[in-house]
């Protein structure tokens, strides 16, 4: 798609300065004067010009290409996220570049400023939110007018978006639990760096405060976002348990973790959906052949690496400024094997014991 775009030239005319001074500001050199910075800056915005090209350098690259940053190298989520993107970008011309943060702010940081520092066109980002992040590197992408897309909200960044709604799937996946008939559930949560464990936690609230389901902090378990963090959340939780203190289901923050999960049920003794049912969320493809296949939320992976991919290229090639744009997929609760209703469920309402036959207080 070509573009009438805007240029240095068009930027130093519009802020009054010579193209030197636009050079100097996008360098960061000291030379310039706060006032004039911002001027130059106020300009760019209003023209929607960006330093995708190394103007004027010899051997400058012709190449297009985008960025993606992701958070975990080794989860199916992101790879078929980034397959999606790097599908439509190759359609739009566009070369793909993934780099992961692992989890750690410092490390996105970085990424993005050797992506920029690379002069690819545009990023596509799924942020970092623990304790520790500032995301100053996101403000900073904004306030020079570098084209970006989020796959995850962060607060006060006005961005493009990607996402589907958690908390609606989460309290979708926990309404199925209840129908089922359980009436003890555990939630094992994800890591503190991302919006989707509050967001996921939030669905696992809201559905059982809408039910008589006594549903506290005890009932939250960290089990971050790997099949080794499911696996010994599992073994510490369940191992000394006397039957009696067992939840009878457990949701999960996504399927690594479901599928770390059942293994420790499985060394332990516990059938899976028999004495402890489990519920995964995001439907990589490995939920369909473990030994017994997890329900789980479906998450449109590759769809969403497709927009977020198509959301950037708008805002690369426009002329004009484009505003943030967001875009929420449907998530689809799909339910396989790893879910039943709880033997108690199924015996005679004398034996299930008074805390079924009265109502019980909601939790707010």
């Amino acid at each position: 798609m070509k573009t009438d775009r805007a240029t240095i030239t068009d930027v130093a005319r519009q802020a009054g300065v010579s193209k030197a001074t636009v050079s100097a500001v996008l360098n960061d050199t000291d030379a310039v004067k706060a006032s004039t910075r911002e001027r130059v800056l106020e300009a760019m915005q209003r023209l929607n010009y960006r330093p995708t090209r190394l103007a004027g350098r010899v051997g400058a690259r012709a190449t297009k290409s985008l960025g993606i940053v992701i958070k975990e190298i080794d989860n199916p989520y992101y790879a078929e996220v980034a397959l999606g993107a790097r599908a439509r970008a190759q359609d739009h011309g566009y070369t793909l570049v993934v780099v992961s943060s692992e989890g750690e702010y410092d490390a996105e940081r970085r990424a993005v400023e050797l992506l920029q520092s690379k002069d690819v066109d545009g990023l596509i980002a799924m942020p970092v939110l623990d304790e520790h992040a500032d995301l100053s590197h996101f403000f900073e992408l904004k306030r020079r007018n570098f084209p970006f897309v989020l796959l995850e909200a962060v607060r006060g960044v006005p961005a493009s978006l990607v996402d589907v709604d958690n908390v609606d799937a989460s309290r979708r996946a926990v309404e199925h639990l209840i129908d089922l008939g359980h009436t003890r559930i555990v939630h094992f949560a994800g890591p503190g760096y991302s919006m989707h464990t509050l967001e996921r936690l939030d669905g696992v609230r809201r559905a059982c405060s809408g039910s008589r389901l006594i549903f506290g902090d005890d009932d939250v378990v960290p089990a971050g976002a790997h099949l080794e963090g499911g696996y010994r959340a599992g073994l510490a939780y369940f191992r000394d348990r006397a039957p009696a203190d067992r939840p009878t289901a457990v949701t999960c923050y996504n399927d690594l973790v479901a599928i770390g999960l059942c293994r420790a049920l499985n060394e332990l003794g516990l059938r899976v959906p028999d004495d402890i049912s489990v519920v995964g969320f995001d439907d990589i493809a490995l939920t369909e052949f473990v030994p017994v296949p997890i329900t789980t939320v479906r998450v449109p992976k590759f769809r969403m690496g497709e927009l977020a991919a198509e959301m950037l290229i708008r805002h690369v090639e426009s002329r004009a400024a484009i505003p943030p744009q967001r875009a929420y997929l449907d998530a689809q609760l799909i339910v396989r094997r790893s879910t039943a209703a709880p033997a108690d469920a199924l015996a005679p309402p004398e034996r299930m014991g008074q805390a079924l036959a009265a109502p019980r207080p909601r939790s707010r």
